[in-house]
């Protein structure tokens, strides 16, 4: 089969197509033929090898697929040769053939395009988590996401407005503001791409959210995240998701002042934890996408032969939403 590995240490550039011997699944595994294979900022990292997992080279990148499984291991029971899922792989997906724990897969119906199911795990499955089981968002609060265009700010868009929040978009450019607003967004806010004066965005935060924020969906970090910070509503809650800009430096006498709440939000280890809550969520966000509630933004499409490119358009930040590539066969 085909796959996408990384031999070396390095950017995209130094991913490689090589074909390779299709894996056998073990006891307790399957093995999907992949259809699709969505990217995310997690696939920027691992090749870097600055990710928290640091798998043995060679591997292939790919955190996250839908297709068709075409074999079981030992003791799975519920699965067979022939069923469509969706799974989280952590790296491998980038493969026309990829082997994953049972546990880790979730059929899906036959309308449920390829595409879209494999774009539903990570950026919904992370919003969906983080709004619900750690900040609690209740219906009238107002929510802030930073890098709002990207493809779990924009699924925290969504389902941020589905339980009621009022939604606030802050995103680097104005064209991503519009794209927010196409989310559902109910206004925008455009952030630098540097910051000279922390004060001076959160006040541009506080006006766009009329007031503070009781909720921030946070996956830019670095310098943004003083200022979203002191945009907080008292006992607010803030979601810290990812660092696109870099691990902030906090001063803590805001969450002080503020009697805010700082949460983690790891998605990764909320599935191994509460398996039987993912699995809950992820049928419910299937539900969800077929009756048209939730539809993730695919922005770029790219075959296998292009997945590095793919994991270089997330890299630089250029991508709008959802990066997929698309395996044929």
């Amino acid at each position: 089969m085909k796959a996408l590995l990384s031999c070396v240490t390095g950017g995209p550039d130094t991913l490689v197509l090589s074909e390779v011997e299709d894996p056998t699944p073990g006891p307790r595994e399957v093995r999907i033929a992949v259809k699709a294979c969505a990217i995310n900022y997690p696939d920027v990292l691992i090749i870097e090898d600055r990710y928290q997992f640091h798998p043995a080279r060679p591997f292939s990148p790919g955190a996250e697929v839908s297709g068709v499984i075409d074999a079981v291991g030992a003791d799975v029971t519920g699965l067979a040769p022939g069923t469509r899922v969706l799974a989280y792989t952590g790296w491998g997906g980038l493969a026309e053939r990829v082997t994953v724990r049972a546990d880790r897969c979730i059929p899906i119906p036959a309308d449920l395009p390829f595409d879209l199911a494999a774009s539903l795990q990570i950026a919904y499955g992370t919003a969906l988590h983080a709004l619900e089981d750690r900040a609690a968002l209740r219906p009238g609060e107002t929510l802030l996401v930073l890098g709002a265009a990207g493809g779990v700010g924009s699924a925290a868009i969504e389902l941020g407005k589905i339980l009621g929040a009022r939604v606030v978009a802050a995103t680097s450019t104005s064209q991503k503001g519009r794209v927010a607003l196409e989310r559902g967004a109910d206004s925008t806010v455009a952030y630098p791409r540097e910051i000279t004066d922390p004060r001076s965005l959160a006040q541009q935060f506080k006006e766009a959210c009329g007031g503070t924020a009781d909720v921030v969906f946070d996956v830019i970090g670095g310098d943004y995240a003083q200022a979203a910070l002191r945009t907080m509503a008292w006992e607010g809650r803030y979601l810290v998701v990812g660092f696109a800009a870099g691990v902030p430096q906090v001063a803590l006498n805001l969450p002080l002042l503020k009697g805010c709440q700082i949460s983690g939000v790891f998605w990764g280890s909320h599935i191994e934890r509460s398996p039987d809550r993912h699995a809950a969520q992820m049928r419910r966000l299937i539900q969800l996408c077929l009756c048209g509630k939730i539809h993730p933004l695919i922005s770029e499409r790219f075959p296998l032969s292009g997945a590095g490119e793919a994991i270089a358009s997330l890299g630089q930040r250029r991508a709008l939403g959802k990066v997929v590539v698309e395996l044929t066969g």
